[in-house]
């Protein structure tokens, strides 16, 4: 059986994301490992993820807390990670871009580009403060805009009018971390990687995956190699990174960085190799990574769409460039599951603004389900979507605690009043149980396919009607009428019923895992042990076996009422 390797984009560890940043990478890709490893075997599937830690944001954000960087980004990967759980990301392993693997990586391939004749020394300018003595990063300068009259703008964009900047834009230009304004322009030398020499190499791969990895994927990389691909410098006068060795141009890049986009992929790698540090196995990444061990290996990379450059073209030619000089090539990804923004009421989230919803808020208010189900429901895949309380409420109303809830609740409430704790034995089933047969045999094909195809939205459209379907199956059996004519029919019924909930429990773990999780062991299953299931749809409603105790478990979703919806507006900012 092939082996899937999946991974999300790293968010970045400047502080807590949103949740835009939850709907476009981190959990879509929990959903689809999850759903792999119920069909594969966990051992067949891994999930990496990891916070990314270099550049300059996350410098200046140490700066504002007044903690060393070091510091800083340990503190803030493991509130992260914490929030993650939360929201029950299932990660085979959540690492740190700046672990010393994926030091030991980028600096490898690094000497494998500088060796091989992908990168060169080339002098560029740069605002050099004389009171800090060290080069700075656009985003180091700050000063009024020229635009707006904003005056803590920075020197690469004002985040009060967004205008793209220049440093030599600003009026009263200063430095960000002494305050002092006694800066100047200065040469300063940086490794480029030669991109443009890969142009029609990446061309054509990306042109072959026109129909695997969408419009908004496919769109966005073919822009930019239509605008020319440019080569780039991978190298940043910063202190906090991975260093550049001594042995790359003869030392002359001492003291540099690598640039974080350079590095911050390569950590997809680093991270796998800190997974196989920590099972005691150090060998393991290479087999998801490197040929030929890997041959049996699918890739999949989920992302934003502002993510997609630099994984359809600057990682790529990272590889390819290495992989040219390599007896044991390295993987490329074989499918990008891009995704557009998650909007809230129409405009960006903000955090200086209090506009949106932050995911450490979000889990203050309501269990992770409830929001795994409603960003999974609406992921943005084709086009923007917008977060609205109204909208979310109706959702969380009525698919979850009309459709779902409701039937689960209602039927093992009755089954207990009528039947005991033991699931009944009488009765045999009729029509309308091989109609229902029939039916959940298209209906979990067609959530197969979704799931598979990385269809996200259609995907919890089909696995909502499985719901339906379910709920129409016990209006028609009718068992609390049956029960005072036929109770060995009602009996049938209500077993039909239970299996029902256990087969729902399967499906759903994907997309809802602790309703799922409760679900199972309410009807007597582990949890741990969700099979996807491959056979005839009759056979898994047979599964739960007579005599089978079950419990009525608490109410699975609670309904969000007109004064918590205007609550959550006033709170969070939107339009009431």
């Amino acid at each position: 059986m092939s082996r899937i390797l999946i991974t999300s984009a790293l968010p970045y560890v400047n502080g807590i994301k949103h949740l835009g940043n939850l709907a476009g990478s981190m959990l879509p890709a929990d959903v689809y490992a999850r759903f792999q490893r119920a069909r594969r075997g966990a051992e067949n599937v891994l999930y990496i993820c990891a916070t990314d830690e270099h550049g300059t944001p996350a410098e200046l954000a140490a700066l504002e807390e007044g903690l060393p960087i070091a510091d800083y980004a340990a503190k803030y990967h493991r509130i992260q990670k914490s929030i993650y759980d939360g929201f029950q990301l299932s990660f085979d392993y959540f690492g740190r871009s700046s672990s010393p693997q994926n030091h030991a990586l980028t600096q490898e391939f690094a000497r494998t580009l500088w060796a091989g004749g992908h990168l060169d020394v080339r002098t560029t300018r740069q605002v050099y403060s004389n009171a800090d003595k060290r080069f700075l990063p656009d985003r180091y300068v700050i000063g009024t805009c020229p635009h707006c009259g904003y005056d803590r703008a920075r020197g690469d964009q004002c985040e009060n009018c967004t205008r793209v900047l220049d440093p030599v834009d600003l009026i009263e230009p200063r430095s960000a971390l002494s305050g002092s304004p006694d800066i100047e322009i200065k040469d300063t030398s940086h490794l480029f990687l030669k991109q443009s020499a890969f142009a029609g190499e990446i061309r054509t791969w990306i042109e072959g995956k026109k129909s695997e990895w969408g419009t908004v994927v496919t769109s966005i990389a073919l822009k930019w190699l239509d605008e020319g691909l440019r080569d780039r410098g991978i190298t940043r006068d910063l202190e906090w990174g991975v260093p550049v060795p001594d042995d790359i141009a003869d030392g002359k890049l001492k003291g540099k960085v690598f640039y974080v986009w350079f590095d911050a992929p390569i950590e997809y790698i680093g991270a796998t190799r800190e997974w196989a540090d920590a099972k005691g196995d150090p060998t393991a990444w290479e087999r998801w990574w490197r040929a030929p061990d890997n041959a049996d290996v699918r890739y999949v990379e989920f992302m934003g769409k502002d993510n997609v450059p630099f994984h359809t073209v600057g990682f790529p030619v990272t590889i390819l460039g290495s992989n040219k000089s390599s007896n044991r090539p390295w993987k490329l990804v074989d499918e990008i599951k891009g995704f557009n923004w998650l909007n809230y009421y129409g405009g960006k989230f903000s955090t200086s603004q209090k506009r949106g919803i932050f995911m450490d808020q979000a889990l203050e208010i309501l269990p992770a389900d409830y929001w795994r189900y409603y960003l999974i429901a609406n992921a943005p895949e084709s086009a923007d979507s917008s977060f609205t309380w109204e909208h979310f409420a109706a959702t969380v109303n009525k698919d979850l605690a009309d459709v779902l809830g409701n039937f689960v609740n209602r039927v093992l409430k009755f089954a207990t009043a009528r039947f005991g704790s033991t699931v009944p034995a009488e009765g045999k089933d009729g029509p309308t149980e091989q109609d229902l047969a029939i039916r959940l045999e298209r209906l979990i094909g067609l959530y197969t396919v979704q799931l598979e195809e990385m269809q996200f939205r259609k995907a919890a459209q089909e696995l909502r009607a499985i719901w339906v379907a379910a709920n129409e199956y016990v209006a028609v059996a009718a068992p609390w009428t049956t029960i005072k004519t036929d109770p060995a029919a009602s009996a049938a019924s209500i077993r039909t019923a239970i299996n029902l909930i256990g087969l729902i429990a399967v499906l759903s773990a994907p997309i809802i895992p602790q309703t799922a999780s409760a679900l199972a062991e309410a009807v007597g299953l582990d949890p741990n042990k969700l099979i996807w299931p491959t056979g005839k749809a009759a056979d898994e409603l047979r599964k739960i076996k007579a005599g089978q105790a079950f419990t009525v478990p608490p109410v699975l979703f609670g309904k969000l009422l007109p004064d918590q919806v205007e609550a959550y507006e006033a709170r969070f900012g939107g339009d009431s």
